[in-house]
């Protein structure tokens, strides 16, 4: 960066602390920095279950990444604990190891798409993985090899962006492809070493080969003391595996900088921004997964911590700290008109649009569906006959001509179903 951007330099050092009256930022090799104003973009943490637990790990950024791959290569089993983003590519992506997927909800991936797009994905579990190589298209940021004054254990990297798993192998010591049992509706009651799974008396669960599913009993429990750790789930099952992957999601890391310093946090914890980025401490800003916004959002966008929706913020509140030093006015970036989101799930390309989940739109919304099985599925969020939110699942060709009828709110009614026939192109009606 610092050879892109000459006006910019770049310290690799640990904070320790924020001094908001005084400007200045502390760090743990006893430098202090004085600032005329401050962004604080420290990003999240995970929400890691028995953080001090050796055969627990989160992943986060790229160096948890590649020690996961090193773990990977010798397991036989591993458990994902966790619904959202990271758990779901991670339980696609893995190969040549057996994957118990624990999540606390009735359907997989909720955190993103509802129960009937989980259905449409559902054979990707036990399908074979497709080897299909294609460009990225999204620009990818990399990490370089660096050292900081004194790492430490909360010393995060960089979050992983949208295409973390493009490139990456995967692959445990076994030779198969995809073998996932999912646990629906658990949470993880203890994990146990091995002396101590041997002194519960209880069975481990048989994990059952999907080849030989149809063939055995459901809840078949053997005395499995093969594997250095168990995972017991409120279900009263106890699974043994190599290690256990907590993907449960983020919570904002913003230690080091509110203590002694008068800032409004919400409830989880984030620091709550103003319309400008603007805390409550002076000539403080935070973008990204540490803030939490407070200003009364577009009708159709939401807050999320995701990668993408940190870096708009980023470059948002880089406008907003230039403006108010040359004392002028900044208007709202348009990226926050509308919540939109582009990933990719079990291979197929997901688009999410405004209140794609019918998120605060109460009881008396309806939903339009199209579903073409292992192809794609479409639903639109409709109120009033408007529309006002839309899930996309694979190559639809549909999210410019949605985004457009989302943010224009055109009235709909007279289309009803026909809006989602597949005989009718609606891109070029609509165009």
């Amino acid at each position: 960066m610092e050879e892109d951007c000459p006006n910019v330099q770049v310290i690799h050092v640990v904070v320790s602390k924020l001094d908001g009256e005084k400007h200045e930022v502390h760090t743990e090799d006893n430098q202090i920095f004085k600032y005329k104003k401050l962004c604080i973009c420290t990003g999240g943490k995970p929400k890691i279950i028995a953080r001090d637990n050796p055969y627990v790990i989160g992943i986060r950024d790229t160096e948890s990444v590649q020690d996961f791959q090193k773990r990977l290569t010798n397991a036989r089993r591993i458990a994902v604990v966790g619904n959202g983003g990271i758990a779901t590519e991670l339980v696609y992506e893995i190969q040549g190891c057996q994957v118990l997927w624990a999540i606390k909800d009735d359907s997989i991936s909720c955190t993103f798409v509802d129960a009937g797009a989980a259905q449409f994905f559902l054979p990707q579990l036990v399908a074979a993985k497709e080897k299909l190589e294609q460009p990225v298209k999204r620009l990818k940021y990399t990490t370089g090899a660096f050292k900081v004054s004194r790492v430490t254990s909360d010393a995060l990297g960089g979050a992983l962006g949208p295409d973390w798993s493009v490139g990456l192998d995967l692959s445990g010591s076994k030779q198969e492809s995809h073998n996932v049992h999912v646990e629906y509706k658990v949470e993880v009651a203890q994990i146990l070493t091995q002396e101590q799974f041997k002194l519960t008396g209880k069975c481990a669960e048989k994990f059952i080969d999907k080849r030989e599913k149809a063939q055995l009993p459901s809840g078949s429990g053997i005395l499995d003391d093969r594997w250095p750790v168990y995972i017991e789930l409120t279900n009263g099952k106890i699974y043994g595996c190599d290690f256990i992957v907590s993907a449960t999601g983020v919570v904002p890391n913003s230690a080091a900088v509110v203590e002694n310093n008068k800032f409004g946090l919400s409830e989880d914890g984030g620091i709550k921004v103003n319309n400008k980025m603007q805390t409550s401490v002076m000539d403080v800003y935070a973008a990204g997964d540490v803030c939490t916004t407070t200003w009364e959002p577009a009708p159709h966008w939401l807050q999320m911590r995701l990668w993408s929706q940190a870096r708009q913020m980023g470059a948002y509140a880089a406008k907003c700290i230039i403006a108010d030093m040359h004392n002028e006015d900044v208007q709202m970036d348009f990226c926050f008109e509308l919540f939109a989101h582009v990933t990719k799930f079990f291979n197929y390309k997901v688009v999410l649009l405004g209140r794609y989940n019918a998120q605060d739109l109460g009881s008396d919304h309806e939903l339009l569906l199209r579903m073409t099985k292992g192809q794609e599925y479409v639903k639109a969020v409709m109120k009033d006959g408007r529309m006002h939110g839309a899930i996309l699942i694979g190559e639809t060709d549909l999210e410019e001509t949605f985004e457009n009828l989302i943010l224009n709110q055109m009235d709909l009614s007279i289309y009803g179903e026909d809006l989602l026939n597949p005989n009718i192109d609606i891109e070029d009606y609509f165009d």
